[in-house]
């Protein structure tokens, strides 16, 4: 049986390390490749903000996992000590003392094997194969620098970039594109025009008024994301986060994808408490709302495709004082409500008294 072993620190794993451990894992004719990410590696510091080792070898599994005959080993993982090759290959040839060892070692590595631990050792039990960058010319450190520019989703399976941004390993920020693709699975088809226009008039708000633009951009592309679930489904997310519901109405039910929102935006988007938050009070608003909020909420109400009366208005009140725009926009909703014969939330009458007694101020 002819084995490959390929370990790293794989921080992160990218597409180049897939490519090339199947290069030579066919090159070679393997019957197995063993892919074994390093516990506290004794070759290199590894950089401040890397994932546990934990981590890293889940993000190792997610990237091989459609590649055939290849195992995933945790045993430099599990280890308290660093992880030494020699080490590591001789506990494997014990589970097959009858097989051929590869390792395959990156270029930068591969050149300085005789200065690894019990070298002469290791080599009487291996044979080393380079790793060559000649497929794709990516390095993790590269990788690591793209994400928090919110670029490389190209060079990590999309299993790691969803993984990577719900976690913000190293300081990821999602790229817009995906995180537009991401939110619009969620919606219904007729809600995306009214998303997409939400974002584009948060942004002019933000603008206007001084919030930072990715803030309210990751927050309006957001806002809706639970907006076609029934109310089964809005409990549920409550009840999988441990948040009570209480006793709910027609109002309070109408308002729950809000909270839930909130919650998913965190839990699968990793975003701030802050963009958090203003998704939560986009539609009851609240007492004492920071501008951002004030800005999504605003923004929900007066995007291009909305069409009532009053709504030009509101559009001129936004962008000279936001707060006189939240008052005509509360009471606007308190008034279409109490038409259409349901209770005001409590909240969104908080949030009126405290604008029109004056405590807010952008």
């Amino acid at each position: 049986m002819k084995i490959g072993v390929f370990g790293g620190t794989f921080n992160p794993p990218h597409i180049g390390h897939v490519e090339a451990a199947n290069k030579v894992s066919a090159g070679l004719g393997l019957d197995l490749l063993i892919i074994v990410p390093a516990g506290t590696p004794p070759h290199k510091n590894l950089p401040t903000g890397t994932p546990s080792a934990q981590l890293r070898y889940i993000m190792a599994e997610n990237a091989f996992k459609t590649t055939t005959n290849t195992l995933i080993s945790d045993i430099e993982v599990k280890s308290e000590k660093q992880s030494y090759a020699i080490d590591t290959i001789e506990y494997l040839k014990r589970d097959h003392p009858d097989s051929e060892f590869y390792l395959l070692v990156g270029t930068d590595m591969y050149n300085t094997l005789d200065s690894w631990k019990d070298s002469d050792s290791l080599l009487k039990q291996v044979t080393p194969v380079e790793l060559r960058r000649d497929v794709i010319d990516i390095s993790s450190s590269q990788v690591r620098d793209m994400l928090p520019e919110r670029k490389g989703r190209e060079y990590v399976a999309d299993l790691n970039y969803s993984y990577i941004i719900r976690n913000r390993l190293y300081g990821a920020k999602p790229e817009w594109t995906w995180l537009r693709q991401q939110a619009h699975s969620m919606l219904s088809p007729v809600r995306i025009p009214h998303v997409d226009a939400c974002e584009a008039e948060a942004l002019r708000l933000a603008e206007r008024w001084s919030v930072d633009i990715d803030d309210a951009r990751e927050a309006a592309i957001l806002h809706d994301i639970t907006k076609r679930l029934d109310l089964k489904g809005n409990l549920k997310i409550l009840d999988e986060h441990g948040v009570t519901a209480g006793k709910l109405g027609f109002a309070e039910e109408k308002l729950l994808h809000s909270i839930t929102g909130a919650l998913l935006a965190k839990t699968m988007f990793g975003v701030s408490d802050t963009v958090a938050e203003a998704i939560k009070w986009h539609t009851t608003g609240k007492a004492k709302m920071t501008v951002l909020e004030k800005v999504i909420y605003i923004a929900d109400y007066i995007e291009a495709t909305r069409d009532f009366p009053g709504v030009d208005e509101l559009r001129k009140k936004a962008y000279t004082d936001i707060d006189d725009a939240m008052i005509m926009g509360l009471e606007m909703s308190i008034d279409d409500m109490l038409a259409r014969g349901i209770t005001p939330n409590d909240t969104t009458y908080k949030a009126l008294g405290s604008l029109m007694t004056g405590k807010d101020s952008v």
